[in-house]
């Protein structure tokens, strides 16, 4: 495993903390990756991103997706109702996870459903007015009228 000292970039920049934080979270986490469940994230608009996630097995009950500390944080626990069934193949994994996905700024979550064994958490971008871009008018210099405003030296002395 690579490791890497974000010490010179604390010590050289202001106001960038959140990026080496996450740099730092991701080096971190890359190893111990977990792969259940299966999910994809698409983007479905300019500004807006749908993940979805294979939950099948589960009930909506059974089901939990919250939104903490700049992070979604989806989980499943499923209740154990599987006395007396012997299973000769089991191949349909119901054991309990907990899958975080790290937000961007001015993400948030503007719903989820859950259909056909697929959790499915819309999520949009809003950009606050004061950060998007905005057209700045120009005004037209006005003309200084020599003799107004000036004041003559010979009458100050």
């Amino acid at each position: 495993m690579r490791s890497f000292d974000f010490a010179p970039l604390y010590r050289a920049t202001v106001g960038f903390d959140q990026i080496a934080d996450m740099m730092d979270r991701v080096l971190a986490n890359d190893v111990s990756q977990p792969t259940y469940p299966p999910y994809n994230i698409e983007k479905t608009a300019d500004d807006a991103y749908r993940i979805s996630i294979a939950v099948a097995g589960f009930s909506d009950a059974d089901l939990s997706v919250e939104v903490k500390d700049g992070a979604l944080v989806v989980s499943a626990r499923k209740a154990e109702d599987d006395q007396g069934r012997h299973y000769l193949h089991r191949g349909i994994a119901t054991r309990a996870f907990e899958r975080r996905f790290q937000l961007a700024d001015h993400v948030r979550v503007t719903g989820a459903s859950h259909a056909d064994g697929m959790l499915h958490i819309d999520l949009a971008r809003e950009i606050p007015e004061a950060l998007k871009p905005r057209r700045i008018e120009i005004a037209k210099a006005e003309t200084v009228e020599t003799g107004k405003d000036v004041v003559d030296a010979q009458s100050v002395n």
